[in-house]
């Protein structure tokens, strides 16, 4: 009676659950002292009416000692069943668990947990059910908490190969050697996650290759459901694996395909693709296969829909044969195959239909082929399968698979199911043509729109890497920049737009374009930041209105500014990281500039921080890819940093390669680009100043100060055309501007003039009249200088211009 209760119902719970149980407590004298709500639920009597009295009072028959002598003594107390007294009158068996307990006195008490006898026999049911079912079932069942660990497995599931691993524990024994493998990893996951049973059936390959004469198979049918305990909550996943043997090919051919759907495709990679292509084809349906694509596949442009015979240029992207040494091979991987004219590869591809046709050593296409001839006749191939690599309406290339060792010539069948394998990786190699188009485009736009050569420059020797991220990832936004600025100095960008692909790439150029423009108005670091965060905010604002999606959704930057004559550095960024400076005579150093905010944000400020550096110092600018590897954390990607610039005084090329070895994996998730400067400085005697009156007659000393210098240098060909231009500067100073007056040169790579001033008004090149007096100064410098502008100051303005130097100078 109690056992079919016990199998209709929910599984029972323990028993002796102290929170159900009856609990008795007695004292050395065998009185009740303790009496609890499950005593009362069990034999009826309340707490009130039995405590103090004897437990004599509530067994049956009223003689404990009888009582007690049934039960079976164990190691720490006795158990068996006792017959109680109901308070109703009648009597109820109980089985009953009893333990001494010790009391300060020394004096022992007693501990009662009772319960009905019917209660202990369903749960001992199920428990006997569960270990059979658990340790003695053909079914393998396993266990996985939370974090997808196996906890639990039987001994049928380690048999299993694929499952759980041959050297399992003995049955029943809880042990945590790692995860599962992926495909029980993937299922057992999306139960956990949506509460839901998760059933599938895969196809198992047999042990000792595949058999020849028989078209049994086996599969394994596995279901995953969550494991709750009581309240609800989840324990973990229970795996319930079994073995399936059949003859069944609509089953058989199902199975392949959703295998294949699982292994083809699993990256963009279009020679991977064709390689998981490869694996499922052999050894399962035939013996070799051979995937030929046409050259277009890996061109940018679309292939034909329509090809004459003799027009196809196909080139072998994979093949796969059940024998290692592959004797069936008549080409390489990458190489063409060249197939015959009436060979069913080139109808296939006129016609875009598959053929299937026996081989014979009287086969005409294969005639005209001798060494194809050769190879298959002497191997036994019996049956030839083409079928073209299709998708969206285009032919990519042909699938040749063939038969020797399967004793039976391909049938429909097997010909519906090669149709349907080969049409599904073709929507795999089309996404990955497509997307490797769409790469490597993106990537030729960024290349183009990068500096294909750093300009040479006095005050830095410069060397720089740029990595595009894996084919995955796609290419992004990351851009360098060296710009040469007036007054000998030079300015070092580097920056980085957010996301990938296409838009990024054509963002950065428009910033980069920006910043060189920007940075020829000579405008400080932070003021030209400013700048280029509001043509960033302007753009997206633009695109958002276009519903275009955002062009440039942000970006990072960092913009320095190197004076070799002053010898320092002046640095402001947007996001980015702060660049290294590799010190001689000191540790390397990551300055503490202002972080400002990336750009694309808008309305806030960005502040710069003025840095000396010592000549041939190394500063380093990077993107964060460069410190962010996937496998580390940005501390240890700066400790790498610091360590590689350790040795400034190291040629720079060799600290790139340094860099890229010890900075970055193999395939970088994300682009890279970094630039590494080595400082100079201007010797003294290259550079010469003086102050200027503000009085006319201070133009013909400011002259002759030129004239004198110029010939120590040995620019007394420029003296000429150097004397007009400081004669029109100094005098337009002196008449329109105020405060300090100032004429400095530099012998440089061209011979620089500036003249500065207090004012912060800028003078305009503008055609003088016929009847003005003035208004011709400017434009004649304009003339005989090869470069000039303006530069504004805390203090005021700067005129300056460059001239070229004579040959040898």
């Amino acid at each position: 009676m109690g056992v079919s209760r016990a199998v209709g119902s929910a599984d029972p719970a323990y028993p002796f659950d102290i929170e159900s149980a009856a609990v008795v407590i007695t004292d050395a004298e065998r009185f009740i002292v303790s009496w609890s709500p499950g005593a009362e639920r069990l034999i009826g009597y309340r707490a009130r009416d039995v405590v103090g009295r004897h437990a004599e009072s509530v067994v049956a028959g009223g003689d404990l000692s009888a009582a007690v002598s049934g039960l079976r003594r164990t190691e720490r107390g006795w158990t068996g069943v006792l017959a109680a007294r109901h308070r109703a009158g009648h009597a109820v068996d109980l089985s009953v668990r009893t333990c001494p307990l010790l009391g300060a006195d020394g004096h022992h008490g007693w501990l009662i947990v009772a319960c009905d006898v019917r209660e202990r026999m369903e749960f001992e049911f199920f428990e006997a059910v569960a270990r059979g079912l658990l340790q003695r079932s053909p079914m393998g069942i396993a266990v996985l908490d939370t974090d997808l660990r196996w906890k639990w497995s039987n001994r049928a599931l380690a048999d299993m190969d694929e499952d759980r691993p041959a050297e399992q524990e003995p049955p029943g024994t809880v042990a945590d050697s790692g995860g599962p493998t992926p495909v029980v990893n993937r299922h057992a996951r999306r139960a956990l996650i949506t509460g839901q049973p998760q059933v599938t059936l895969d196809h198992v390959p047999p042990r000792h290759g595949i058999s020849r004469r028989s078209r049994e198979r086996d599969f394994r049918l596995r279901s995953f459901f969550p494991v709750r305990d009581t309240t609800g909550q989840t324990l973990g996943v229970c795996l319930v694996a079994l073995h399936a043997t059949g003859q069944d090919s609509a089953r058989d051919r199902l199975t392949l395909l959703n295998e294949a759907s699982e292994h083809i495709g699993t990256t963009l990679d279009l020679d991977r693709t064709v390689q998981e292509l490869a694996e499922v084809v052999v050894p399962r349906i035939a013996d070799f296969v051979a995937i030929d694509l046409l050259d277009e596949v890996r061109a940018e442009a679309d292939p034909p829909g329509g090809r004459q015979p003799g027009e196809a240029m196909l080139h072998r992207a994979a093949h796969l044969s059940i024998q290692e040494d592959h004797p069936e091979v008549v080409v390489d991987v990458g190489a063409a195959p060249r197939y015959p004219a009436r060979s069913p590869q080139e109808r296939c591809l006129a016609t875009g239909k598959p053929i299937r046709e026996l081989v014979s050593a009287t086969t005409p296409w294969l005639i005209d082929d001798t060494q194809r001839w050769t190879k298959l006749i002497r191997l036994g191939v019996h049956t030839h399968l083409v079928v073209p690599l299709r998708a969206r309406g285009i032919t990519m290339g042909v699938v040749t698979v063939l038969r020797w060792k399967h004793p039976e010539p391909f049938g429909e069948d097997d010909l519906l199911l090669v149709e349907e394998l080969v049409a599904r990786a073709a929507v795999c190699v089309d996404n990955a043509r497509r997307f490797a188009r769409q790469h490597q485009a993106a990537l030729t736009l960024q290349t183009s729109l990068l500096p294909p050569d750093l300009p040479r420059h006095n005050a830095v020797e410069v060397a720089y890497r740029y990595l595009p991220a894996d084919t995955e990832a796609g290419v992004g936004g990351d851009w360098f920049d060296v710009i040469p600025l007036s007054g000998a100095r030079v300015a070092l960008v580097v920056g980085d737009v957010v996301g990938h692909g296409l838009h990024a790439a054509a963002s950065m150029g428009r910033l980069r374009a920006a910043v060189q423009t920007l940075a020829d108005l000579d405008l400080p670091p932070d003021e030209l930041l400013t700048h280029v965060d509001d043509l960033v905010v302007r753009l997206s604002d633009e695109a958002e209105a276009a519903a275009q999606g955002p062009l440039v959704i942000g970006a990072t930057c960092v913009y320095a500014v190197y004076d070799p004559v002053a010898r320092t550095i002046v640095v402001a960024r947007a996001g980015h990281p702060s660049p290294a400076i590799a010190h001689l005579r000191e540790p390397v150093e990551f300055p503490d500039i202002p972080a400002g905010p990336p750009l694309g944000l808008g309305g806030l400020p960005f502040e710069s921080a003025e840095i000396a550096v010592e000549e041939g110092s190394v500063i380093a600018l990077y993107t964060d890819g460069l410190i962010e590897a996937s496998d580390r954390d940005v501390d240890v990607g700066m400790e790498r940093l610091c360590f590689t610039l350790a040795h400034p005084d190291r040629p720079l090329e060799e600290l790139c390669d340094t860099m890229v070895r010890t900075l970055l994996p193999e395939r970088p998730r994300d682009d890279v680009a970094f630039l590494i400067a080595r400082t100079h400085a201007l010797s003294p005697d290259r550079v010469v100043s003086w102050d200027v009156p503000a009085d006319p007659s201070a133009v013909h000393v400011a002259r002759n100060n030129a004239v004198r210098q110029l010939a120590v240098w040995g620019l007394d060909e420029v003296a000429f055309t150097t004397e007009l231009i400081v004669s029109e500067l100094v005098t337009n100073a002196i008449k329109h501007a105020y405060g300090p007056i100032s004429l400095r040169l530099i012998h440089e790579r061209a011979l620089i003039c500036e003249v500065s001033d207090a004012s912060h008004t800028s003078p305009h090149l503008r055609g003088a009249r016929i009847t003005d007096e003035g208004g011709r100064g400017l434009f004649l410098v304009a003339q005989i200088a090869q470069r000039w502008g303006t530069r504004h100051t805390s203090h005021g303005k700067t005129i300056w211009t460059e001239q070229q130097l004579p040959d040898g100078a």
